[in-house]
């Protein structure tokens, strides 16, 4: 029997076969990893995108809303509190700090009422029951003792605030917010500095008070923008006049009293 000769045809349908079966092989390689990420529980698409809502500045977070809403609460007990630094601080560096919390705050809330307004947010026109604790503490200081709390409460507070404004200047997709977290990002490493600048800081405590567990929110997470009313007006942003205040020399922190 004569052998049969070979099957050319077969064998080019063989390799054709494979070569479809491996395009398609690696066309699904590609397409399930979106698959999988968008079913991921707590990582889809609707959730990444929960609660954000469009705006003509562009799309607006639960996290941009949260940041407005705390930048209004720092202005609502650090103006007050930087006034009181300004007349009850025992050293030239204290109330130099008193002043920079001031004028800072003056401008940035001008800025957040501007900014809330635009967007339709709602501001809270007092200031959190935590702050509302430290301004009572601040009331009841005198002396050096009153020095140390206003520097420690405020270094701490500013500590704080100063992670969210990176994550906010660093993820939100809305001008206003963008421009906002710029303006506080300055302000808030300002007064950081002028804290630091008085020689009261307790370096310890503030390591430990950063490194515990985080704090629950100063308030629920605010609602998307609607019809709501601002506490007052919001006023045009008008650049503020521009003040510079020199910083006297660090002093060392002075002996606690007896």
């Amino acid at each position: 029997m004569r052998p049969r000769p070979p099957l050319r045809g077969r064998g080019i349908i063989s390799g054709t076969g494979v070569i479809i079966v491996g395009l398609t092989a690696t066309l699904l390689a590609l397409i399930f990893p979106i698959f999988s990420y968008a079913d991921r529980s707590g990582t889809g698409v609707n959730v990444l995108s929960d609660q954000t809502v469009a705006t003509s500045y562009g799309p607006l977070s639960g996290l941009d809303r949260d940041f407005v809403t705390k930048v209004r609460l720092a202005g609502l007990w650090e103006l007050p509190a930087g006034r009181q630094a300004e007349q009850k601080g025992t050293t030239p560096a204290v109330r130099t700090a008193g002043e920079h919390l001031v004028e800072g705050h003056t401008a940035l809330d001008q800025q957040v009422r501007d900014v809330a307004g635009k967007l339709g947010l709602q501001l809270p026109d007092r200031p959190s029951d935590q702050q509302e604790q430290w301004l009572q503490t601040l009331n009841a200081a005198q002396g050096t003792d009153y020095d140390r709390d206003f520097v420690n409460i405020a270094r701490l507070a500013h500590g704080k605030v100063f992670s969210l404004v990176a994550e906010v200047r660093a993820t939100t997709r809305n001008s206003l917010v963008r421009s906002l977290a710029d303006d506080a990002n300055t302000t808030v490493l300002d007064h950081i500095r002028a804290l630091e600048a008085t020689g009261y800081v307790d370096w310890d405590a503030l390591a430990r008070d950063m490194a515990s567990a985080s704090t629950p929110p100063l308030i629920p997470s605010p609602a998307p923008p609607g019809p709501t009313a601002d506490p007052a007006p919001a006023a045009p942003l008008t650049p503020a006049p521009s003040t510079t205040y020199t910083l006297p020399p660090a002093e060392s922190s002075p002996p606690p009293q007896q």
